[in-house]
């Protein structure tokens, strides 16, 4: 199988890379490498939606997949997801893309610009009994990560998101775009609140998750 693995950053999936056996650079942004039977290509997209649109349409214009996964961390607006946790992402939005009018906000299809429902289900959803054993949940994509009170309640009121991350979004339409059946994997690293890196716990979340990741090519 060929497989795409999607992160915004290498610290996010290196200790995933020890596993697998390097083949060559297809470019600075993506590596080869095998697993088992599998081909597998690691794209480092950088942070950000506007990044992982440009890095992702790149490497589906050159290169075929069988199946795309992102793996990252998040955060979360659920008390119920524990730091540390696992979860699958089923639904994205980009929360931010619309207009303001005075204290309220108006989505593309308020707004008469988009003929679809700005949340962006996966409707190409690749599961495997690793998979399906993770909590789904509901995520945002942000340019800004939230860390404000105000604005927490207020796309909370909105939105109620469950994750957040900077590309899942960009994620999905691109595998969407080419029919490509994917997944995003993300671990929760700190819940959504003033910005406190001392609640967050970034070195569990990248443990786990790179655990997870195996776990899911397993099994593939």
């Amino acid at each position: 199988m060929n497989v795409l693995i999607v992160s915004a950053t290498l610290l996010e999936i290196e200790q995933l890379l020890v596993h697998f056996n390097f083949e060559k650079e297809i470019n600075q942004n993506l590596n080869s490498y095998t697993y088992k039977s599998h081909r597998i290509d690691i794209l480092k997209t950088g942070v950000g939606m506007t990044n992982t649109a440009f890095m992702m349409g790149r490497t589906l214009a050159k290169e075929s997949y069988d199946l795309a996964i992102n793996l990252g961390i998040a955060g979360s607006f659920d008390n119920t997801i524990k730091i540390g946790e696992t979860v699958h992402v089923i639904t994205d939005q980009i929360s931010e893309l619309g207009a303001e009018d005075g204290d309220d906000f108006l989505s593309l299809d308020e707004m008469g610009l988009s003929d679809n429902d700005t949340e962006i289900i996966n409707s190409f959803s690749f599961k495997n009994s690793v998979i399906s054993t993770l909590k789904e949940v509901k995520g945002i994509t942000v340019n800004t990560v939230h860390g404000n009170k105000e604005s927490i309640e207020k796309i909370t009121k909105r939105l109620n998101p469950q994750t957040e991350s900077m590309e899942g979004a960009a994620f999905f339409i691109a595998c969407k775009a080419e029919k490509i059946k994917c997944a995003q994997i993300r671990t929760i690293s700190n819940i959504v609140e003033r910005r406190n890196r001392n609640n967050w716990d970034i070195p569990k979340a990248l443990n786990n998750l790179s655990k997870t990741g195996l776990k899911i090519i397993d099994t593939l």
